[in-house]
């Protein structure tokens, strides 16, 4: 990874604001959780493709045939570490709107909807 990027901040979106995205259409909005799949078994947000960071060398090759590099993607985790990392390495291999979902899901349960479960 550049260092210039490691060095620029990455874009965030609240949990509330995701809440409003998810209601509406999400036509060209791409949602990744990079979370492990047990977790995912645990709580989850329909639309989200769960790529576990822990899996990265079975799917990285992949990516940019996967996901449009230009389109919106929002990356999703427990609390927003992992995810943060994610959208570290998409922007290092051309992905230009990315963002992080601040919290995660976690903060997700807390504020927006209490019925997905935390862990």
């Amino acid at each position: 990874m550049s260092e210039q990027l490691e060095n620029e901040e990455i874009p965030i979106i609240t949990v509330a604001e995701l809440g409003v995205l998810l209601q509406q259409d999400r036509e060209g909005l791409q949602l990744l959780d990079v979370r492990e799949p047990q977790e995912v078994e645990i709580a989850a947000l329909d639309g989200f493709e769960n790529l576990p960071l822990s899996q990265f060398a079975a799917w990285s090759d992949q990516i940019d045939t996967r996901f449009d590099p230009e389109a919106a993607t929002l990356v999703m985790c427990h609390h927003g570490i992992r995810s943060a990392q994610m959208c570290y390495w998409l922007r290092s291999v051309g992905f230009t709107n990315v963002k992080n979902i601040a919290g995660g899901i976690d903060a997700y349960s807390q504020i927006v909807d209490p019925s997905v479960p935390r862990y």
